[in-house]
């Protein structure tokens, strides 16, 4: 999948904040690798620290997990096309690593991601009620693994376009998670998708499906408008 087949397409919950400030910058892992990864801070912030104003009040962190890809700062501009712009309106920071071991769900990939959260936390003041996963295909699958093994921390997951693969469901604790799938995806098929819904509806789990009708799967930039729902819903499932 290439980030250039994605549509442009801007919701209308990106359109209701001014646009982020956004750094491509490289994380040291605890292996002694190195991660590259894109970072997006909501204007009012990046102004307040460009004239040393400080941050005045705790922003939700979102954690934006790229599809298969291996291009440098591809979790950046996945970020920038994709999740930035769906979720503008939260004036959340954005933090979009690049894949470091092939996939999101495996023990390499996880301890780096998990550190560089824990490094964006360190670094900023993080609504710890509002720490979101999402991603799109493989990150939508690392969106499953990532919100079942840490929902200590996480509050919040949208898996787009994913499997649940074997990630169990108790896992997500009281965690609310809302799924986004196109019936027309020539990958990754609806059918399992729905199967989660609706075994996740019978457990009275906070949760949901969106249905992306006409979008095939490297059709990204429909799922922009989706995401900006997901959004007001996981918003109003915070404030409940």
């Amino acid at each position: 999948m290439t980030l250039a087949t994605a549509s442009m397409a801007i919701g209308l919950a990106a359109q209701s904040a001014a646009p982020p400030s956004i750094s491509n910058t490289v994380f040291e892992m605890p292996n002694g690798g190195k991660m590259t990864y894109g970072i997006s801070l909501p204007a009012d912030l990046a102004a307040a620290d460009d004239t040393g104003g400080g941050e005045s009040e705790p922003r939700p962190l979102v954690l934006a997990l790229h599809p298969g890809g291996s291009a440098p700062y591809y979790g950046s501009r996945f970020m920038q096309q994709i999740v930035e712009p769906g979720l503008r309106d939260w004036n959340a920071i954005i933090v979009a690593p690049d894949v470091p071991a092939r996939r999101w769900n495996n023990e390499q990939s996880e301890e780096a991601v998990m550190a560089l959260v824990e490094e964006v936390m360190a670094t900023h003041t993080i609504d710890p009620d509002r720490i979101l996963v999402t991603g799109f295909s493989m990150g939508g699958r690392g969106t499953w693994y990532f919100a079942t093994r840490h929902s200590d921390l996480f509050t919040g997951a949208i898996a787009m376009a994913a499997y649940q693969g074997d990630a169990s469901l108790d896992g997500l604790g009281s965690m609310p998670i809302q799924l986004i799938h196109s019936p027309s995806d020539e990958v990754v098929p609806f059918g399992p998708a729905q199967d989660t819904a609706n075994e996740l509806a019978t457990r009275n789990h906070p949760s949901g499906l969106i249905q992306v009708d006409g979008a095939g799967h490297y059709n990204m930039g429909d799922y922009v408008g989706p995401l900006s729902q997901a959004g007001r819903w996981m918003w109003a499932e915070w404030e409940d």
